[in-house]
């Protein structure tokens, strides 16, 4: 293991904290090191919007709390759920007296944590609603989409609900947009090699120099198939055919598309991608909206990318467009 670290069970709050005092205009604690929220928190008479996750897929989860966006996050250790006493308090520090929503990835350990969070706000009479996010077609099929993980689409579902909220949209009227717009995205990845979780000081799994898997998941879960690696085109021309076949896209949609790195391929390796996403589009009539390009939701030091896809309509391109501000998005 090679990284730039300390003491590997220091990792996740000195990263934490180095990343309040970069930000401290934008961020703060709320009780635990291991909860972020917006440094202006609560916004009154706004709906709150929370997530959480594991540590190690920065910007996901935490990075994208700012106005336009999240209220706040509660972060777990690498690849690690937060609990549900951190979230209750992110819950409790957000709530601005119209309710909170929940917005975060299909995850075992997750769902059981937020739902117990969401009951104890019930205690304290917050009303709370829950999203998952299942934007991953490679991990189930279609007729199982119930089973899809949640990966970099949730920036989209973020960017919409943080917009909608903003606006001042109602509790219900914040999850039927999110609901919306996951409805219209897909994402697809492909890994070229593992990372190394700091406690662990193993990489998650192992890919030889010529192989490939498509379809892994950020925490490195299976894929579709592991084979010999291939071009960027031939790479990029199998991810936009099975997103488009899994969207039931048609000629005359318009899209937000977003080719991410998942942490250790640089931004030339994602435009040559974005080259050939634009063309096969191009080729099918159909159009691009917005392009996102570069790291949206990595897996610490994991080589691959992920392409996403969002159909939109006139109200999600309109929230789409809505400015946001955070650490590490930013739009006007």
């Amino acid at each position: 293991m090679k990284k730039i670290i300390n003491k590997p069970a220091d990792f996740v709050p000195e990263m934490l904290d180095g990343l309040i005092k970069a930000h401290p205009d934008q961020l703060a604690y709320q009780d635990d090191i291991h909860s972020i929220v917006r440094a202006d928190s609560p916004v009154e008479g706004k709906v709150a919007l929370a997530t959480g996750g594991g540590s190690g897929h920065l910007p996901v989860f935490l990075g994208y709390v700012g106005k336009g966006m999240l209220d706040g996050c509660a972060v777990g250790d690498v690849f690690a759920s937060p609990s549900a006493d951190q979230m209750l308090s992110v819950t409790r520090r957000i709530n601005g007296g119209k309710g909170v929503v929940y917005i975060y990835g299909n995850y075992g350990g997750d769902i059981m944590n937020f739902d117990m969070a969401a009951e104890m706000a019930d205690m304290d009479d917050i009303p709370v609603r829950s999203v998952l996010v299942k934007d991953d077609v490679a991990s189930a099929p279609p007729q199982e989409a119930d089973r899809r993980r949640g990966v970099a689409g949730m920036v989209f579902a973020f960017k919409i609900a943080g917009a909608k909220a903003d606006k001042g949209g109602s509790l219900d009227e914040v999850v039927e947009i999110t609901e919306r717009a996951l409805a219209n995205i897909r994402t697809m990845g492909v890994a070229l090699s593992p990372c190394i979780v700091p406690l662990a000081g193993k990489p998650t799994f192992t890919l030889s120099d010529n192989e490939m898997e498509i379809g892994m998941g950020i925490h490195g879960e299976p894929g579709m198939k592991r084979e010999d690696l291939q071009s960027a085109d031939e790479i990029t021309k199998r991810m936009t055919h099975a997103i488009l076949e899994d969207l039931k896209s048609q000629p005359g949609d318009n899209l937000a598309v977003m080719v991410n790195s998942l942490g250790a391929t640089p931004p030339e390796e994602l435009y040559v991608m974005y080259r050939k996403v634009h063309r096969i589009l191009e080729d099918k009539n159909i159009s691009v909206h917005r392009a996102y390009v570069g790291e949206y939701a990595t897996s610490m030091e994991m080589a691959g990318a992920s392409l996403t896809f969002f159909r939109l309509d006139g109200e999600l391109t309109e929230l789409l467009d809505h400015p946001a501000h955070t650490p590490f998005f930013t739009q006007v």
